[in-house]
C-alpha cells in the first residue's frame, strides 16, 4: 500500500508548555485548519495460492510406451487446478464511521502524521525515511518453451511415416543418454577443458534430451494464481467462505461445482468491553483496541487453519491523552494499519 505524509506545521514559537493537540471526530470544513484521518475496520483475508495445470500431449504419445516405457501418457489435452497454500489473515479497510479531524489551533504543537493513501492513520511523528520500505517482489520470467523440431535430423524429418519418425526421435534421445554418460566418466572422443566447458555441454544435451521426450510424454504448462477471499466477520459456525474445483480454480459460493470451503468465526469476548453509558467523548488522539476472534477454516473435515486473529469489530475504542503531544517531548506512535490498534509508544525529551 502506498503511503503518503502529511505534515502539520507547527504553530506559534511561543507555545505554552502544557498546550495540547485538539481532537474532534468528522472531517471539519470552514475555517479550521488540520488533518481528516480514519480508523479502520477488520476483514477475514482468505489468501489462496493455486496453480493452473495445462496438459498438451507430445506428437508422438501413441508410442511413449514402445520406445521409451513411458507409461500412463495421456493422448488428450487436460486442464487442472492444484491448492498450494491456503492462509488466514486479516486486513484493514478505511471505517467511514471512525472518521476524526486533528486541528491546528494556537498554542499547540502539532505532530507529524503518515496516512496510508486510504486516510488510515499510520504513525505519528515516525517519519517515512527512518523507517524501512519493504522491497518490490520481483516475478521470474516464464521458462521458454523450445521447439524440439530443432534438434531433429534429415533423417528424422524425412522419414516415411510417423511410427518410423518416432523410432528415430528414440534413438537420439538414447544416443544423446549415452554421450551424456560418456562425458561424465571421462570417456568422450573429445572431452571438454574445463568444468565450465563441461557444464555448457552437458545443458545442451539435456535442453535437447527433454525437448525430444516431450514429444512423447507431452508437455505440462504451470501457472500460478493468487486468489483473494474477503469476509466482513461476525460469528458464524460453518459458512462457505468460497469453492474451489479441480476444473475451474477457486469458483463463486453458490456454484455447486466446486467443493467447499467452511469458515467459523467466534468472539472471544476479549478484552472485557464495558457497556457504552453514551458519555464517553473524543478525548485525544483515537485508537482501536481489537477483539479476539477464533477461526477455523475447514475442508473434507480437516482443519485448514485453527487460530485466534484480532478483530477491531469485536474490539473498542480508546483515546491517547492530548497532554502526552505537548511542547515538553515529542510522542511517537506506531499504529497497526489492519486493526487501528497501538503496536509501540516511545517519548522523547525535547
Amino acid at each position: 500500500m502506498k503511503r503518503k505524509t502529511i505534515w502539520l506545521a507547527a504553530l506559534l514559537t511561543a507555545a505554552s508548555a502544557h498546550a495540547q493537540t485538539d481532537v474532534t471526530t468528522g472531517i471539519m470544513r470552514g475555517k479550521e485548519y488540520g488533518v481528516t484521518y480514519l480508523l479502520p475496520k477488520t476483514e477475514i483475508e482468505i489468501v489462496v495460492e493455486t496453480t493452473k495445470h495445462t496438459y498438451m500431449p507430445g506428437e508422438f504419445c501413441k508410442y511413449a510406451d514402445r520406445y521409451l516405457r513411458l507409461n500412463n501418457v495421456s493422448a488428450d489435452s487436460d486442464i487442472y487446478w492444484t491448492i498450494d497454500k491456503v492462509q488466514t489473515r486479516v486486513a484493514g479497510v478505511p471505517d467511514k464511521d471512525n472518521v476524526y479531524f486533528v486541528k491546528l489551533k494556537d498554542k499547540t504543537v502539532a505532530p507529524l502524521m503518515e496516512l496510508t493513501e486510504d486516510g488510515i492513520v499510520r504513525s505519528i511523528n515516525m517519519p517515512l525515511d527512518n523507517r524501512a520500505i519493504p522491497a518490490t517482489k520481483i516475478t521470474a520470467a516464464a521458462q521458454e518453451i523450445t521447439d524440439p523440431r530443432k534438434f531433429l535430423t534429415e533423417e528424422i524429418l524425412m522419414a516415411s511415416s510417423r511410427a518410423k519418425m518416432a523410432e528415430l526421435v528414440a534413438k537420439e534421445i538414447y544416443n544423446i543418454r549415452e554421450s551424456k554418460n560418456a562425458l561424465l566418466r571421462g570417456e568422450a572422443d573429445n572431452m571438454p577443458q574445463d568444468g565450465a566447458q563441461l557444464k555448457i555441454m552437458l545443458d545442451n544435451l539435456n535442453l535437447q534430451e527433454r525437448a525430444m521426450t516431450e514429444m512423447f510424454s507431452g508437455t505440462l504448462k504451470e501457472e500460478p494464481k493468487t486468489f483473494t477471499i474477503r469476509l466482513t466477520p461476525k460469528e458464524m459456525n460453518n459458512e462457505v467462505a468460497f469453492r474451489f474445483s479441480k476444473h475451474l480454480g477457486v469458483v463463486d459460493n453458490d456454484d455447486l461445482a466446486g467443493e467447499p470451503y467452511y469458515i467459523s468465526i467466534t468472539d472471544m469476548k476479549t478484552p472485557a468491553i464495558p457497556e457504552d453509558d453514551g458519555k464517553k467523548k473524543v478525548d485525544g488522539i483515537a485508537y482501536n483496541v481489537p477483539g479476539r476472534a477464533h477461526i477455523t477454516l475447514t475442508a473434507n473435515n480437516k482443519k485448514l487453519f485453527d487460530d485466534e486473529l484480532p478483530v477491531t469489530q469485536f474490539g473498542t475504542t480508546e483515546y491517547l491523552a492530548p497532554v502526552l503531544f505537548n511542547k515538553n517531548s515529542t510522542v511517537k506512535v506506531l499504529f497497526d494499519t489492519a486493526t487501528g490498534g497501538l503496536i509501540k509508544v516511545d517519548r522523547e525529551n525535547n
